[in-house]
């Protein structure tokens, strides 16, 4: 069985389980052009709520505006999560993501991480060459900068997440496939390797969603209590929108479910009983 390295990710990093399911849906399948209709448009907006065990744990927001960076048309998308209630006042976490993805390509010119978790920070800004393949970091915590070589169509965590969406070639998708990429975090590039499980409708606070399903493979005793105990679900239409991920942990279970969103491009389809 494959086992490969992952990042380390605090047990109430509400937001951050919300990118890392676009980083591990990402590998499923990279094409080379976008051959349909954008899955997303300016003002989308996903509202997710993080649940550990029978507690409401926090809260995490995307949300989409098209602007323009450094002459180029570009979607600016903002995240934040944050624990509440009970869970803030053992482990407060407030992370702000952000990233400039190209209009066109789907690939990132900038990604901002800015995180407090437990007291534990980070403020980093990271601007790609995609041309040069280069990432050009600058650490605003310690004033400090350096330059790492990333791969070919590097995505960030916050990118990886919407290129999957305009990308992913679902009609070619069986059961058990598996592939991977590498993805930049940090100041690293990572592998991360991901099989398809199918189709399944799940129930939601909206009603039943057709879903793809997706199982991640990852080193199991740091974070997770095996090696495949990740579990993600993406609407099965043009959305491609996050709708749950699910993951048994060292102590306990995480749970993430699709709480509120609007401006979706496409139209949000339920299924109805007959």
């Amino acid at each position: 069985m494959l086992r490969i390295n992952t990042v380390k990710i605090p047990l109430l990093n509400c937001h951050r389980w919300l990118v890392i399911c676009g980083i591990f849906l990402l590998s499923s399948h990279m094409l080379i052009a976008q051959t349909h209709s954008p899955a997303y448009t300016d003002g989308e907006w996903f509202k997710f709520r993080v649940h550990y065990g029978l507690v409401t744990a926090g809260y995490a927001t995307l949300k989409v505006e098209q602007k323009t960076y450094k002459q180029k048309e570009v979607y600016h998308v903002k995240g934040f999560g944050e624990t509440t209630g009970i869970s803030r006042f053992f482990f407060k976490v407030e992370d702000y993501y952000e990233s400039y993805i190209d209009k066109y390509t789907d690939l990132p010119y900038k990604f901002v991480r800015k995180i407090n978790e437990g007291g534990h920070t980070k403020d980093k800004i990271i601007d790609f060459d995609q041309k040069n393949q280069k990432a050009y970091i600058f650490n605003r915590k310690h004033n400090k900068r350096k330059t790492v070589a990333t791969a070919q169509g590097v995505q960030d965590m916050v990118s990886a997440f919407y290129y999957l969406r305009n990308n992913l070639d679902t009609s070619s998708l069986t059961p058990g496939d598996e592939t991977g990429l590498t993805m930049f975090f940090d100041s690293e590039n990572y592998p991360f390797k991901l099989r398809y499980l199918g189709k399944e409708v799940i129930r939601t606070k909206f009603g039943k969603i057709r879903c793809l399903k997706f199982r991640p493979m990852v080193e199991s005793g740091r974070v997770f209590k095996e090696q495949e105990s990740l579990t993600v679900w993406i609407s099965d239409d043009d959305n491609k929108a996050p709708i749950r991920i699910k993951a048994s942990l060292a102590v306990g279970s995480l749970k993430v479910d699709l709480d509120a969103f609007k401006g979706l491009k496409h139209s949000f389809k339920i299924v109805v009983d007959n």
